[in-house]
């Protein structure tokens, strides 16, 4: 009698220790996909300036927030103009034709 007391109250232990573990670690992840999608331009880095508690950045928090999206749009449009710099004989660029390629396709990227 008194190992399946105890033997259900290790299960229902358990189980609501499960439970909890999946709500609670839900929540985070949640959060985390809004700030994490990155679109191109000041305007979606903006948007994004948003606390842990919902509400907008505002001073140094919001200045480095906005320096790091920023960069990290850069970046990204750096890294997809990387691979299409070609030449029209199918070799990649290189030098001067390169350079420009570069500082063309990253302007038109951040328009």
């Amino acid at each position: 009698m008194m190992k399946t007391i105890i033997s259900a109250g290790a299960i229902l232990l358990l189980l609501t220790t499960t439970a909890f573990a999946q709500s609670s670690a839900a929540a985070p992840a949640a959060k985390m996909t809004a700030p994490a999608a990155s679109a191109s331009g000041p305007s979606s880095c903006e948007s994004q300036a948003v606390g842990k508690n919902g509400k907008p950045l505002t001073g140094a928090a919001k200045t480095s927030f906005m320096k790091k999206c920023e960069a990290d749009d850069t970046s990204s449009a750096s890294s997809a103009c990387e691979s299409k710099a070609v030449g029209k004989n199918g070799k990649p660029l290189a030098g001067a034709a390169k350079d420009a390629f570069m500082k063309k396709c990253v302007a038109d990227a951040g328009k």
